[in-house]
């Protein structure tokens, strides 16, 4: 079959949809692009907000209108959380968040049968076991996505993903090591440690394992790869912790650290599990024991009940804590979340009006942290080209723009810095030698 991949949603769904490409690669079918003609149309959904349930069944019509006769295929967070929706979609195969090989070999059955609507849904809480799934992409990557863990227990009061999840689930230290391994042996330069909490990851063993014991393990498994961590809570961020990942050489010194809000307040209607004064512990140990590292963080605004005295507290929090990057969301209604019950809903004009002042708060506090950068010599993945200028990222994840005939697709270069533009860094390729 030529098959076409469409992913919605977070890191974790591009590495599944990433598994799923190998997966049916392996079985003789051929990858095409989602805007063209194929034989199966695969839509990795998300629903995280109602927005992207909307997106899910967009993408599903749009398939279906591109090639009437192919099969359109669903899996991911959607249907394992809104099996009731899928009765109105022009689907053939829904699935959700587990068992992926079976996935593939229903669309296969699909395709060969054209029979009726195949469903297969599980129920997510009742998971045990992680499910392993070949790690990495298909040709032209420079960045692996490795998925170490699955699964959340945290039930955030705004949050639908730990019903669509289930329960913790890890990838054991070894095997973790082993794709490691694998993955730097494929040519790939970085490794990205995934998951949908990640922090969490081993706590299912009851044998005291950290996120800090399997991040050394990928680490000694794959020295010439740079290691990047997916977002982290606030607690996992301890002097031991900090300790150790400092003396890793090819750990990025890049941290995304989960806030959500800067008022303790909003945190506890969150049902978040720290409050500021934890979080900014964690900020100030990272950086106690790190050069100049990227700490990076996501806010909601606009949240049931915040007013403007909290969204005040918020802002002058970010400014404390002088984040090097920020992604910024107006508070999105979940049905079926304790936060869509909330009393004080917010409008939209004021969640938007919010959003608009912290963005303008973090954009001054990303340019301070690139500032720093300008006349100095920072080594770069470059990864795509546009227009003549070569794009990359540093171990601090800041990009970088340089103008170059060479090709540079997943190189590691020596680049000055000259200028710092709208969220990225200008520079000049330096004629140091390469690997």
């Amino acid at each position: 079959m030529r098959v076409a991949f469409c992913t919605l949603g977070c890191k974790v769904n591009q590495y599944e949809t990433q598994a799923l490409e190998r997966l049916f690669a392996a079985r003789g079918h051929v990858s095409v692009p989602f805007e063209g003609e194929a034989d199966a149309y695969i839509v990795n959904s998300c629903t995280v907000t109602a927005v992207s349930d909307k997106k899910s069944r967009q993408t599903v019509r749009q398939a279906r209108k591109r090639a009437s006769g192919a099969v359109v295929a669903l899996c991911g967070c959607y249907p394992q959380t809104h099996p009731g929706d899928m009765d109105g979609l022009p689907v053939d195969v829904v699935a959700g968040t587990g068992d992926r090989v079976r996935f593939v070999e229903l669309v296969e059955e699909a395709y060969a049968k054209r029979r009726g609507k195949i469903t297969a849904l599980d129920d997510a809480m009742k998971r045990r076991a992680f499910e392993p799934l070949p790690a990495g992409g298909l040709e032209g990557r420079t960045r692996a996505m490795l998925k170490v863990e699955d699964g959340c227990v945290n039930f955030c009061s705004y949050c639908i993903i730990p019903y669509a999840r289930g329960p913790v689930r890890s990838l054991s230290l070894q095997d973790a090591a082993a794709q490691a391994e694998k993955l730097a042996g494929e040519g790939y330069r970085e490794l990205v440690l995934t998951g949908i909490e990640i922090s969490s990851w081993g706590r299912d063993f009851k044998d005291g394992a950290r996120l800090i014991d399997l991040v050394e393990a990928v680490c000694a498994a794959a020295p010439g790869c740079r290691v990047r961590l997916g977002s982290l809570e606030p607690r996992t961020v301890t002097e031991d912790f900090c300790v150790r990942a400092a003396k890793l050489p090819n750990l990025c010194p890049h941290f995304h650290l989960s806030m959500q809000s800067g008022c303790d307040a909003t945190l506890k209607r969150m049902n978040r599990k720290y409050d500021t004064a934890r979080f900014y512990e964690s900020v100030s140990l990272l950086r106690k024991r790190f050069d100049a590292p990227a700490v990076t963080t996501d806010m909601i605004v606009g949240f049931p009940g915040e007013t403007e005295e909290e969204f005040s507290q918020s802002l002058d929090f970010i400014r404390r804590c002088a984040f090097s990057a920020m992604h910024i969301f107006p508070y999105s209604r979940r049905p079926g979340t304790p936060a869509a019950s909330m009393p004080g809903q917010t409008v939209k004009a004021v969640r938007e009006e919010r959003a608009g002042r912290a963005a303008v708060i973090a954009g001054g506090m990303e340019r301070d942290y690139l500032s720093q950068f300008v006349g100095q010599t920072v080594e770069v993945l470059f990864e795509e080209e546009r227009d003549g200028l070569w794009r990359g990222h540093t171990t601090r994840y800041c990009r970088v723009e340089v103008r170059s005939e060479e090709p540079l697709h997943n190189r590691l270069r020596q680049v000055s810095v000259t200028g710092v533009g709208d969220g990225y860094l200008e520079g000049e390729l330096l004629n140091l030698e390469n690997r």
